[in-house]
């Protein structure tokens, strides 16, 4: 199981004590005046739901190597340069700032924290109880290890983007295939071949920007593991 604080990564295995109806994306009140520079939660953004792209981005993500895994390098935090919707993910060194480019027209699909819960983990055997469906069993602890985070916050060329507790998106269970290298370096419970999943995570859609230089930062923080972390992105729009 993975979390990521843009640049923290973090492995446990949970129970949940009840079986909750799911929810799958956040609905929210009438926010119009909402910066127009991302895209609002309960929006579909090029026909999909913003929780269907966090699957699509984690299915992604958990593709890489060690070596270009876009968290353990961050030359490759954009990873997904294809279509409408680019992929951006974390940084690993807390403070950190790096240079993108990226064409007009392009959207950028940001994760500030996520987590995967992904069965069956051999290192972590854990089952669902008599009764709980797989799905409620993984979404538990998905949700769970995000229970604690705080301190969100996100700027886009200086403007901040309010009301952050409504873009965490929650999917139903999902396939996916990570790189099995991904065990000694990210995540002990990925075993290379096809696993059932959770996500779940604060995620923004920026709209395409005008041409130009423009500035993404972002913080997170997870206090009861002491953990604060915060990056920027200077992004060229040519």
């Amino acid at each position: 199981m993975v979390l990521v604080i843009a640049s923290l990564w973090f492995i446990s295995c949970e129970k949940e004590k009840n079986d909750e109806p799911i929810t799958v994306t956040n609905q929210v009140e009438d926010r119009g005046n909402e910066p127009s520079k991302v895209f609002l939660p309960f929006e579909n953004p090029y026909g999909q739901s913003y929780t269907n792209w966090t699957v699509s981005w984690m299915q992604r993500f958990m593709g890489f190597n060690c070596d270009k895994n876009p968290f353990v390098n961050p030359d490759n935090a954009l990873f997904y340069q294809k279509g409408q919707v680019y992929f951006l993910a974390g940084l690993s060194t807390e403070g950190d700032a790096i240079k993108l480019t990226v064409p007009q027209g392009k959207a950028i699909l940001f994760s500030l924290v996520n987590y995967i819960n992904k069965y069956p983990c051999p290192n972590q055997p854990m089952e669902p109880k008599p009764g709980q469906s797989l799905e409620h069993f993984l979404r538990a602890g998905a949700l769970k290890t995000l229970a604690d985070v705080q301190g969100l916050s996100v700027e886009i060329d200086g403007v901040p983007i309010s009301h952050l507790e409504a873009y965490q998106f929650t999917s139903r269970l999902f396939s996916f295939t990570g790189n099995p290298e991904l065990a000694s370096c990210l995540d002990v419970c990925v075993t290379g071949r096809p696993q059932k999943a959770v996500t779940s995570g604060f995620y923004l859609m920026l709209k395409p920007m005008s041409k130009g230089l423009h500035t993404l930062h972002y913080r997170a923080e997870i206090p009861s593991i002491n953990a604060a972390q915060n990056g920027t992105y200077y992004i060229t729009v040519i």
